[in-house]
């Protein structure tokens, strides 16, 4: 959740959702269309679409359900006729009241969605019949136990060995159990060809984002990064989302560009998610000379980058293969992230690696010493590591770092560019 959009007299800039230009929208687009069916406006407007489209589905007898992470298998949830919603709080606001039962040096994404709940000021969180959790970070677990004291709440147990058979399996032991709560819970039965259906509804949505991530790898990119992290919803499968997907692929695809990016610095972004409402870091890239031509992370190409098997004899299992490859840094040994980043890096010519770590997110920290070695060591790009919360103190001194970091590119500096904390 996020006041951005209610901002009075500000600047128009490229990097800015708040007020996206919409002067290639509107050329690009037939004399029969309303300027408000940009794609750049309609997602300007999420969070209000998202509220009423759960509206209307509560209304209509769905279930809305609260999900944390990207572990969680939205599919699961659709085919139990439920409206997934992701509930992570991107607003500082929210973090001093969480702090009344949280540590004070704990994740701030963690801290702000649990001070949403405790200020019962997320309307999504308000309407859900059910939250999924999952065991991933310490923080969060522990999180949870206090949000099930006043919630309804189904765990998921999230083993994390990379490449082990059994915890694969024990994965899909859980998916199993899943879909029986959401069976018992809510009174139906989640079919095999319900959960198929999900599957192709959510495979069309990874595809089309997966499309517009693509437009990035151009000499000059027709979206800033922080356009393209604004291109999605807090819930999936929305259709008249699919609609305004297609659209910016049809005007963005066809040569259509908001600025010209081509003397940017392409950056790779990675690290911890940039949730709707914490998108400070991204700004401040862009606002000093970089693109974020490709944002791994969570909130970017990690979830989409693989589609699940429709067609298998086992949809649950072709649902614990395809979330259990997810390369979150709670697995050890990530070595799937590190192939990952190899490939990106390539695909879309990044200059550099940008790694934002959110203040005690232990397991991104920690494997921040990887990402820098394959950057410098191996890829011979500059790197940095910026570690922050969502206070805005230290803004100015991220953007000397940033400037910096750039000054290294320009200059064909080849890696050294600081893994120090901002």
């Amino acid at each position: 959740m996020s006041e951005c959009c209610s901002k009075k007299d500000v600047t128009i800039k490229a990097g800015d959702p708040c007020s996206p230009p919409e002067g290639p929208c509107q050329s690009a687009a037939a004399p029969t269309e309303k300027a408000g069916e940009c794609p750049l406006t309609w997602f300007k407007n999420m969070i209000p679409n998202c509220l009423e489209y759960a509206r209307a589905a509560k209304a209509d007898g769905k279930r809305i359900v609260g999900i944390l992470c990207e572990y969680t298998p939205r599919e699961l949830i659709m085919a139990a006729d439920g409206v997934p919603v992701c509930l992570c709080g991107g607003s500082a606001k929210t973090i001093p009241v969480a702090e009344e039962h949280l540590p004070a040096n704990l994740c701030p994404l963690i801290k702000s969605t649990y001070g949403y709940h405790a200020q019962r000021s997320n309307p999504f969180l308000e309407m859900a019949d059910l939250v999924v959790a999952e065991t991933t970070c310490d923080g969060k677990k522990k999180m949870y136990e206090l949000m099930a004291e006043s919630r309804p709440m189904y765990v998921l147990e999230l083993p994390q060995r990379e490449n082990d058979r059994d915890a694969l399996d024990h994965w899909t032991s859980e998916l199993h159990r899943f879909r029986a709560e959401l069976e018992g819970r809510f009174g139906l039965q989640v079919t095999n060809d319900k959960i198929r259906e999900a599957i192709h509804v959510m495979n069309r949505e990874r595809a089309l984002r997966r499309a517009l991530a693509e437009l990035m790898k151009a000499n000059s990119p027709p979206l800033t990064g922080r356009q393209l992290l604004g291109l999605k919803s807090s819930i999936s499968g929305i259709p008249a989302d699919f609609k305004q997907y297609e659209n910016a692929l049809k005007i963005f695809g066809n040569g259509v560009r908001t600025a010209d990016l081509s003397s940017r610095v392409r950056v790779l972004m990675t690290g911890v998610p940039v949730v709707h409402g914490a998108e400070r870091v991204v700004d401040i890239i862009e606002d000093h000379g970089g693109v974020i031509v490709c944002m791994e992370n969570c909130t970017g190409l990690k979830p989409i980058l693989d589609d699940v098997d429709a067609e298998a004899n086992d949809p649950i299992r072709a649902l614990a293969e395809k979330y259990y490859r997810l390369h979150c840094s709670v697995m050890t040994r990530n070595d799937r992230r590190m192939e990952c980043l190899r490939r990106l890096a390539a695909e879309y010519r990044a200059q550099c690696v940008i790694e934002l770590v959110w203040q005690a997110c232990l397991t991104y920290d920690v494997e921040s010493y990887r990402v820098k070695k394959l950057a410098e060591k191996e890829l011979g790009i500059p790197y940095l590591r910026i570690e922050t919360d969502y206070s805005p103190s230290d803004s100015a001194r991220i953007a000397v770092r940033v400037e910096a970091l750039f000054e290294t590119v320009r200059g064909g500096g080849r890696g050294g560019s600081g893994c120090g904390r901002v």
